[in-house]
This record gives C-alpha cells, structure tokens and sequence, in this order.
C-alpha cells in the first residue's frame, strides 16, 4: 500500500510540473531576465526617493547649526549690553528678558551660583519638554525613526540634557569654555575659536529633541546662558518625513502596479513565444501552436504573428520534405521493380532475342533510375542553393534569345520548329539568378517541345507590363485541362503524351520551375492558347 501511495504521490508532482522543455527552458534565466530588469529600473526611483528622507535630516542638522548660530549671536549681543550695565540691575534686567520661542536665559555669577532666570518671572514664555513616559505609540515611534536614521546619517551621540538641583554654572561645559575665551561646541564636540568669547553645546532631553545652549562671558566673571529646545524643527521634519513616507509609499505602490503591467504586457507574452519556439526548436512543431496575439497592435503581436508564421511554413516545409521522401521511394520502387523482374528472368531464359530484349529493359531501367536520381537530387539541392545565389539584373530578352538560338544549333525532334519574338531592346530587364532563369525557360521549352505535334511550333517571348516581365513558351499540343493546371507544378506529377516512351521525365522538371519562379518573386501559371495547345507565363518583378 506505501509503495502505491509513493507511485501516486510522484504522480501527481509530476502533473504538477511543467512540461521539460518549460523547465530547460526556465533554467536559463534568472536575475538576468527581462522581469527581474523592469522591476530593477522601476525600484531605482523608490530607492532614489527613499534617499531623500536621508536628505531631509541633513537639512535638519544645516537647520540647527544656523540655529546654534543664531543662539551664539544672542549670546554675544546680551553679554554685550550686559557689560554696560550696572550689576545692581543686571540680574533686574535678565530676569524680565523673554523670547519667542521661549528661551531660557540665565546669569551665572563668578562663583558658579545663579544670580538671574528669566523662566523665575511668571510672565515669561518657556519651551516644554515632554515626557517621554506618558508618549503614545505615534510618539514613540517617531522617536524611534528619529534616532534610526540620526544613526544612520551624520550624529554622532550627544550629551544629555538633564537640570541639576541646585542650579550651578558647573553643569554646563559651555560655561568654563566661555569664561576661558575658547570656542564653541558644536554639534556634541567642544572646538575651540580662538578671540571669541561664547561657546555652544548641542544636547539631546529625554523626550529625543533636540536642546541648543550657548555661554559668553561677562566682564568680572560672570556668564550669560542661552538654552534653547529645536522641538519646532522636529515637529517640521517629522510632518515633512512623514508626507515623504506617504509619497514613498504611492510612488512604490505605483511601481509594483507598472512593473506588474510591464511584466504582464511584455515579459509573459514574450515568455510563451520563447517556450512555443523552443519547442518547436525540440522538433515538437507538429503539436505547438505558436500565439498570434490578434489583439497586440505593437512590436510584440508583429513578432508574435511572424513567429507563427514561420512556425506555420516551417510545418508545411516538414510535410513537404515527408511527401517529397513517400514520392521518391514511390517513384524509385517503379523501375526498380522492372529492373529486378528483367533481372530474375535473365537467369531462366535462353532464347537469344528474348535476352536481348530483357536486356534493352534492363538498360532503359538503369537509364530511368540515373535520370531520377539526377533530378531528384537536382529538387532536393534546389531550396539551399537559391538562399546561396547572388541575384543580378539580367536581360531577360537577351537571355530567351540565347536559349532559343541554342535549340536551333542543337537541332529538334523532327516537325517541331523554335521562333522567339522579342520585346523592345533593354526592356525586359528583371533582378535575379541568370542561370537559375535560363533552367526555368529550358524546362518549359523542354516541356513545350515533347508536347508539339509533327509539324508543331514552339513560341517564346518576352514582354512587358507595368511593374512587370511577362515570359511566355507556347505550343500546338493537346493543351492542359482545367482540371490539372495546378497538378502540373506537383513533384513527380507527369501526363506525357501517349507516343512517348515511359519513364523519359521524371515529373519534376515544371515543379522545379515553379519553386525557382517564387524565389524570385514571381508567379507561373498555364492557359489554353487560342489556336490549341498551351501557353506557360511566367511573371517577374520588372528590375
């Protein structure tokens, strides 16, 4: 029972599969494949969008240097005025000072100890810290991706920002750089500025913001300080990353959407094109049907319709070679057949004639099976050595006038007589192979000859319409029936006159004609002459 379960369950994996020429097929690809390219294209727009969140926290941190700036300046300017005054009524003055963002502003005397706030005067706006214990999970959140991409991007770990009990000048490093005249600290790093009086110092509070400080030293000792929160700048990137982060979110929405399109319109059509043409690659043609996609208006229905085209011709082409090998072993098996009776009986008869006469079958049968072979061979070689000729403008008057003078020195049956009636000089000139022309006009005169009666006529002629080289062979014969005007152009289809021997034509000589026509561009077809007989015309491109 386990083994049968085991046969069923490979079975239906199995089913499950795709067909091996699928999979050979798919083994060829992979990130290289045309899918795996659009949505690469496609998503180095997203990635370039994504990089801009980066960029607006490099704004951020322009933003807050011109702020410390800023915060320095304000320093410089109070620590000035404050030097005019008298001390009596300096820390007066500091204690009344308010801002708009609600600056913290303190003097620090020479022992360290506070000696003015403004955020002691009831009337002064402050900024407010929050506290980071009470945030919703939208808060936390958006402290989270602020510190994420802080680590990513340019800051560094930054100092605390904690009020000590009680409220001394020590706590603030920027107080001790100041009062030593050395530089400002920027950005969580002290640089000393050599002939400036004020420093600065960027901290970070609980609550994830940012809080700026600047120091610059009084006269006698003492110090102004500046603290101030950037929580306005946070509040602006967080609304700016966050409308990013929802543009970020369409533009990828709208890529997958595109790149889906793409993939469907151009990567699986094209799919099922490559898998019907390797098939067809694995000699399986008979049982592909190559999509035409009807509906495709673009590049890819024009391949896909002459992809099925070709297919089609390259499965007409496969049942011509099959008919043409059932044709040739059906025509061989004729003489072969009489050659192998004449042979058998050879060896039974003894009367002198009757040898004689097996042996003139025996020599006929050789002479038809050579004359087969040639023109089979001939057929065969045809298709290959048209795709290898060089087409060249040819003269088609001078050419018939050539071949018809080349009969009437190699001379006719007796009765039959050749006359060529020629078009005006250099009209009748056509682009193609002169000796592959020359074999079309010798088998239709060849045909046209057997057929002439005693006496008969043979007429070629040449002539012109628009666009056109009209060649002509007529003959006084009985003519073709409607019937089998096509059949005559039919590898090994023969309907010989009744006085001629059987077996002199193999049946290939106007099918060989025809094929040699086409390749050129032209048409050949047959019609009842006016007086009896037949006319064969042959149409070419006029060159």
């Amino acid at each position: 029972m386990s083994d049968i379960a085991s046969t069923k369950n490979s079975a239906r994996r199995a089913a499950q599969l795709p067909p091996p020429e699928v999979q050979e097929w798919r083994r060829g690809l992979g990130f290289g494949s045309l899918r795996a390219r659009i949505f690469a294209v496609n998503i180095f727009a997203v990635i370039v969008l994504a990089l801009m969140l980066f960029y607006i926290d490099t704004v951020r941190a322009r933003l807050l240097d011109e702020r410390t700036t800023e915060l320095a300046r304000q320093a410089v300017t109070i620590a000035g005025f404050a030097a005019d005054l008298p001390p009596a009524g300096l820390a007066a003055s500091i204690a009344r000072r308010s801002f708009d963002r609600g600056t913290r502003l303190r003097l620090y005397g020479a022992d360290n100890a506070l000696l003015a706030d403004n955020w002691q005067h009831p009337g002064v706006r402050r900024f407010v810290a929050d506290d980071p214990a009470g945030d919703s999970w939208r808060r936390r959140s958006a402290r989270f991706i602020d510190r994420a991409l802080e680590e990513i991007g340019s800051f560094g770990p930054l100092p605390a920002y904690r009020e000590a009990r009680p409220d001394r000048a020590g706590q603030w490093d920027e107080v001790a750089l100041a009062r030593r005249g050395s530089a400002v600290a920027r950005r969580g790093s002290a640089t000393a500025r050599r002939g400036s009086a004020v420093a600065t110092q960027l901290r970070r509070a609980e609550d994830g913001n940012f809080v700026l400080a600047a120091a610059a030293a009084v006269a006698g000792g003492t110090v102004i300080h500046l603290t101030d929160s950037a929580i306005d700048l946070t509040r602006i990137l967080r609304a700016e990353r966050l409308t990013s982060f929802w543009l970020l979110l369409g533009v990828t929405g709208l890529t997958l959407l595109l790149s889906f399109y793409l993939a469907r319109t151009i990567v699986r059509p094209l799919r099922m094109l490559a898998i019907a043409a390797h098939r067809v690659r694995l000699g399986r043609s008979r049982e592909v049907i190559v999509p035409r996609l009807p509906e495709r208006r673009d590049e890819i229905g024009a391949l896909a319709r002459a992809l099925s085209d070709m297919s089609i011709a390259l499965r007409l082409r496969i049942d011509a070679t099959e008919a043409f090998a059932a044709d040739v072993a059906h025509e061989l098996k004729n003489p072969l057949a009489s050659l192998r009776s004449a042979v058998e009986t050879l060896e039974s008869v003894e009367a002198p004639a009757l040898r004689e006469r097996l042996l003139a079958v025996i020599r006929d049968d050789v002479v038809r099976l050579d004359r087969l072979i040639s023109d089979i061979s001939e057929a065969s070689r045809l298709d290959a050595e048209l795709s290898r000729s060089r087409f060249e403008a040819v003269d088609a008057g001078l050419l018939c006038a050539g071949l018809v003078a080349a009969y009437r020195t190699a001379g006719l049956p007796a009765g039959v007589d050749i006359e060529y009636r020629p078009p005006t000089a250099g009209a009748a000139r056509v682009f193609g192979d002169p000796a592959r022309l020359a074999q079309v006009l010798r088998n239709l005169i060849d045909n046209a000859v057997s057929f002439s009666p005693n006496p008969g006529l043979v007429m070629v002629s040449a002539a012109t319409a628009p666009g056109r080289v009209l060649l002509r062979v007529e003959d006084q014969g009985p003519g073709v029936p409607a019937e089998n005007r096509v059949d005559v152009f039919q590898r090994f289809y023969s309907q010989r006159p009744l006085s001629e021997d059987f077996g002199r034509h193999s049946g290939l000589g106007l099918s060989i004609a025809g094929a040699i026509v086409e390749a050129h561009g032209g048409s050949i077809r047959v019609d009842d002459r006016n007086l009896g007989g037949a006319v064969f015309t042959v149409e070419l491109p006029a060159g």
